[in-house]
């Protein structure tokens, strides 16, 4: 009914179709658990298959955006004329932080679709609540990352690839318990 009212009977047919697909992930994600079922919860494999999904897709979205649309230029953005009142008009953003900009939003929402309706699917809270927790959860590991680089790399003298190993580990143990507990958290024991 509320499908009806925002999207329209259209809304509903894309809404049971995005349900459908929940389903077959779930069902695929599932198959592949049988073997692992007396070894890791199944919500906690579901979350690594879901999470290892999203960012295979954020490294080809990356590699094609990158290579394929971005290119390997800088990008030059410049403002509206109501911004002239800044101190600058327009900024430069290198190739690959642009494709980051792009492809980031993209993976995030991609990331938020896979936790709520395959991995954390018991959660009583509502949708743009469980969003906006799934999105603080998402900087506050962004601020780990940075964070965590700063220290192993710059303070500690690790190489970055290693230091950012390191760091994943803990960024994806941060996310799962946040994401359990606080952005889908369920009444249910």
């Amino acid at each position: 009914m509320y499908a009806d009212f925002i999207f329209g009977h259209k809304g509903t047919t894309f809404i049971s179709k995005m349900q459908a697909l929940a389903q077959i992930i779930t069902k695929i994600v599932d198959f592949f658990y049988r073997p692992f079922s007396k070894y890791i919860p199944r919500q906690l494999f579901r979350y690594g298959a879901c999470g290892g999904g999203n960012m295979v897709l954020d490294w080809v979205l990356y590699f094609l955006l990158y290579n394929f649309v971005v290119g390997h230029e800088l990008v030059y953005i410049h403002l509206p004329f109501s911004f002239q009142f800044l101190p600058f008009t327009s900024f430069c953003l290198t190739p690959h932080v642009m494709t980051l900009l792009i492809v980031f939003p993209i993976t995030l929402f991609t990331g938020f679709w896979l936790n709520k309706y395959v991995t954390f699917t018991q959660s009583s809270l509502r949708g743009y609540k469980q969003l906006w927790r799934y999105i603080l959860i998402v900087i506050v590991n962004l601020l780990v990352n940075y964070l965590g680089l700063k220290l192993l790399v710059e303070v500690c003298g690790i190489y970055p690839t290693p230091s950012k190993m390191i760091i994943t580990i803990a960024t994806v143990i941060i996310s799962f318990f946040g994401q359990k507990y606080f952005s889908f958290k369920s009444d249910k024991v």
